[in-house]
């Protein structure tokens, strides 16, 4: 993982509630953006903010369904981030 990727990642998640909304996406293979909402109480739109977040952090991804999004953990990035964790 490269200097840049990683200080993105980091940034993203010293957010709490970003980090927060990642571990309810991580506990599923997929979540869909309405069961997500329901189980964090922010606003539409700082869910959206959230999620923009995380996916330029290229820790999400969001699959679009007609007007439906499901949201999953890119795995791979997040285990590439741990192991650059590691080596601190």
């Amino acid at each position: 993982m490269d200097k840049k990727t990683f200080t993105r990642i980091s940034k993203t998640l010293a957010d709490p509630r970003r980090y927060e909304i990642l571990r309810k996406i991580a506990a599923c293979e997929k979540l869909s953006c309405v069961a997500l909402k329901k189980r964090i109480p922010v606003t539409a739109a700082t869910l959206s903010h959230h999620l923009k977040e995380l996916n330029d952090a290229q820790l999400v991804e969001i699959e679009r369904k007609g007007k439906f999004a499901h949201l999953q953990l890119r795995r791979a990035v997040w285990d590439a981030y741990r192991k650059e964790l590691s080596k601190l």
